[in-house]
């Protein structure tokens, strides 16, 4: 059925959403299968084809029960423990209104407008302009600014960049996205491993006279197939964050407009962002959730945003706003000093060098007079 409306959008995108999430989580088996190829390859290189995946059959349904149980293990541990860990990776900490009241007071009031909870609001430092929301339930929702993003937009782009965030937590993509990447990190996890087991260790082939080693040699084609399984699994884990996350951008802008009631803030808080939003060191899971993540991967094929161009056209298209371009930033206050810095170092040889030329040479002629020559005496005969 075909969606009209900001909140037909969001209901339809959360039911693609749990079908998409739904297949994420049927990869693990996946490889749980592609592992049950290798070790039946590895420890039956004489067997046929037909018989390593009969075997492997049996093995995968055997070892259905543990791969669920470690995957909900798995996102047992994220629940209680992502947020300290993106912590630990972005460095953020958590401020009161006394540490930052202009940034607190914002998203205050647009919390108490709507009748939206207050998330927690943390500080990452770093010159960088970007933001993201993280958290699985209401006591866990926080929102992480940069102090380079609160240094460079104005209070209304400010604001709008919180509702951008604000929408997420509403529309339940930042749980959605959590958990996403807890269960594509899972699949990361055993399909390298898998990888490094078959790659690193390598198959040992047992040679032997019999016929049935004669007319076996599967082993081979099975570990070609469980190869193609891993490659496969990984790259749809991948297709499938793309799928959740580059559609909730757009939902997210149009929510922050709803919010602020200021399409224009918003176009001029995402020029403002556009290509200044690299975190460095933080790894791709935490990039992915950010307002804009400028690692587009190849051709844009893997880029888990939209471009700022493509966002902006929609905000000017559907809400009204304006845009005015890209917009150039004046350089920070440390830049500024930096600058100056160098170009201190770039003149100082020029002028040690100036300064040797004045001094006489101690085995030749000493150095011409600098300034205009004295005029010549006229002595009393002419």
């Amino acid at each position: 059925m075909a969606a009209y409306g900001l909140y037909s959008h969001i209901r339809a995108n959360k039911i693609r959403s749990a079908f998409l999430l739904a297949g994420l989580f049927l990869l693990v088996y996946v490889l749980v299968f592609a592992g049950a190829l290798v070790a039946e390859a590895w420890l039956h290189p004489g067997f046929s084809l037909n018989a390593i995946l009969w075997v492997a059959k049996m093995d995968f349904w055997r070892s259905v029960p543990f791969a669920t149980i470690g995957a909900f293990l798995w996102i047992v541990i994220a629940y209680y423990f992502h947020q300290s860990m993106i912590d630990a990776m972005t460095g953020s900490e958590s401020v009161t209104r006394k540490e930052e009241p202009r940034l607190y007071n914002l998203l205050e009031n647009l919390c108490v407008a709507r009748g939206i909870p207050m998330p927690q609001l943390k500080i990452m430092q770093s010159d960088a302009l970007n933001a993201f929301a993280t958290g699985l339930n209401q006591r866990q929702y926080s929102i992480t600014v940069t102090t380079g993003l609160v240094d460079r937009l104005n209070d209304a782009e400010l604001e709008a960049v919180l509702g951008h965030e604000l929408t997420h937590i509403r529309n339940g993509d930042v749980r959605m996205m959590v958990v996403a990447m807890v269960i594509a990190g899972v699949v990361s996890f055993f399909g390298e491993m898998l990888f490094r087991m078959f790659t690193q260790g390598g198959l040992r082939y047992r040679s032997s006279s019999s016929s049935s080693d004669r007319k076996g040699g599967g082993a081979v084609v099975a570990i070609l197939i469980a190869v193609v399984l891993i490659m496969v699994a990984w790259l749809l884990s991948v297709v499938v964050r793309l799928a959740l996350s580059r559609s909730r951008e757009y939902l997210a802008d149009a929510g922050a407009v709803e919010l602020t009631k200021n399409p224009d803030a918003m176009i001029s808080a995402l020029r403002k962002i556009e290509n200044r939003g690299e975190l460095p060191g933080s790894p791709s899971a935490v990039m992915e959730m950010c307002i804009d993540n400028p690692r587009t991967g190849f051709s844009d094929l893997f880029a888990t945003h939209p471009s700022i161009d493509a966002r902006v056209y929609k905000l000017v298209t559907l809400a009204g706003g304006h845009d005015p371009g890209p917009i150039a930033l004046p350089p920070m206050e440390g830049d500024e000093e930096q600058q100056i810095d160098a170009d201190d170092q770039q003149q100082i040889p020029q002028n040690s060098q100036d300064r040797s030329q004045d001094k006489p040479n101690p085995w030749g002629d000493p150095p011409p007079p600098s300034g205009p020559a004295p005029k010549a005496q006229q002595g009393p005969w002419g």
